[in-house]
């Protein structure tokens, strides 16, 4: 993982519409103007990170205050052909131990019927609302999940090597 630089913008949008289109089809809410602002609304190279595997972008997410305290994750996609390996697991508990170091809850949202929603759901996410399209997820501190994944990936954080 590296900070995200301007130049990831557009790397990120193009990937979450990648990720994201045939949930938001079964949605009926795909608009690919609509996708590309939302990205541009959520980017910050403040709080983004780019995932990289084999130095090349394999993802990103972004993790900014919470603005009832704590933190929230928000752009968190991977490259389709990474995904189901453990990298994604690998790097939410990453996220999830600095946060519980830090006293800190998450929360997050995700579409209605997405399969994410199980991942986070693993780790000691637990719904707190939803509407039509989208399901809100917290995890307190301490929540399950950090230790008990079995990610089969690394996750490199500047010179540290991580493994969930």
């Amino acid at each position: 993982m590296r900070p995200a630089t301007p130049d990831d913008l557009e790397p990120v949008t193009d990937l979450k519409a990648r990720v994201m289109r045939a949930d938001l089809e079964r949605l009926g809410r795909w608009d690919p103007a609509r996708s590309r602002e939302r990205v541009r609304a959520s980017f910050s190279t403040r709080y983004t990170s780019v995932l990289l595997v084999d130095r090349a972008f394999a993802g990103c997410v972004t993790v900014r205050p919470d603005e009832r305290g704590g933190r929230h994750l928000e752009l968190f996609y991977l490259a389709p052909h990474l995904q189901g390996r453990g990298l994604g697991t690998a790097v939410l508990c990453h996220l999830l131990a600095e946060a519980d170091a830090a006293g800190e809850p998450f929360r997050l949202v995700v579409l209605r019927g997405s399969a994410a929603q199980r991942l986070y759901e693993r780790h000691g996410f637990t719904v707190v609302h939803e509407d039509p399209v989208d399901v809100h997820l917290h995890r307190p501190v301490g929540g399950t999940g950090v230790r008990e994944a079995e990610a089969r990936a690394e996750v490199h954080v500047g010179a540290r090597r991580l493994t969930a």
